[in-house]
């Protein structure tokens, strides 16, 4: 699609985007005021449409609304977050700041509790489960046969217990050495480093991947804006 076809408003999006595509890539030659100014630009904008999300879906229709329309039951029930709302707003001021710190304690918290709830939940006790399954007997028939199921579930088994134990930061005291761990352990953990290494390479290599395919992106996307806008 030329120039010529696309409405106002698309015309001048495509126009910003080409744009603030220059002045990002214009960080190739080093920090410059072009670059700062894209990136100030599109932070302010992030936090706003964040902000304007927050109020519509959450401060609006979960607090101010009870608040404000609600039965004495449902203010009852948002009166506590609204007050931890307060709070933390005297977090702004260093004379005040203390007095946002129960709000701070309580989102911490829960925090720290959701995410080790979740990580037990939802990743050790289904990587146990995934560990069992692979010595499954009902899967030889439907996979790669005995030994290539056994060499699969002993590499994860493997894998797993010696992640596992290169966190192992236990220490046996010496009187006349520093501490140490045992020999056993060291050698397993170096096994779960390797591991470890192998999955930070491929997690690295994923977002590598993903980001040299969004700059593939934007390089069509200059190159069609430049010949939508000269004539061939």
């Amino acid at each position: 699609m030329s120039i010529a076809q696309l409405s106002l408003p698309d015309l001048i999006g495509v126009t910003l985007g080409f744009i603030f595509t220059l002045m990002v890539f214009s960080y190739i030659f080093g920090d410059n005021v072009l670059f700062r100014i894209a990136i100030y630009i599109f932070i302010g904008v992030s936090a706003g449409y964040a902000a304007v999300v927050a109020f519509y879906n959450v401060i609006w229709p979960q607090m101010l609304q009870p608040l404000i329309f609600g039965a004495q039951s449902d203010r009852l029930y948002v009166l506590f977050p609204t007050l931890l709302g307060v709070l933390l707003l005297f977090k702004a001021s260093p004379r005040l700041t203390r007095v946002g710190n129960p709000a701070i304690a309580y989102l911490v918290g829960v925090g720290v509790a959701t995410m080790i709830g979740g990580a037990v939940v939802g990743t050790i006790f289904p990587q146990v489960q995934a560990s069992i399954n692979v010595f499954d007997e009902g899967a030889y028939l439907e996979g790669s046969g005995v030994l290539g199921q056994l060499f699969k579930g002993s590499v994860i088994l493997i894998g797993t217990l010696a992640t596992l134990i290169y966190f192992h930061f236990g220490v046996r005291r010496k009187e006349e050495h520093p501490p140490t761990r045992p020999q056993w352990i060291e050698w397993i953990a170096w096994v779960g480093q390797i591991f470890i290494a192998i999955t930070f390479g491929a997690v690295f290599a994923g977002v590598y991947a993903a980001a040299l395919t969004a700059f593939i992106e934007r390089l069509n996307f200059i190159i069609d804006f430049l010949f939508s806008i000269i004539p061939v």
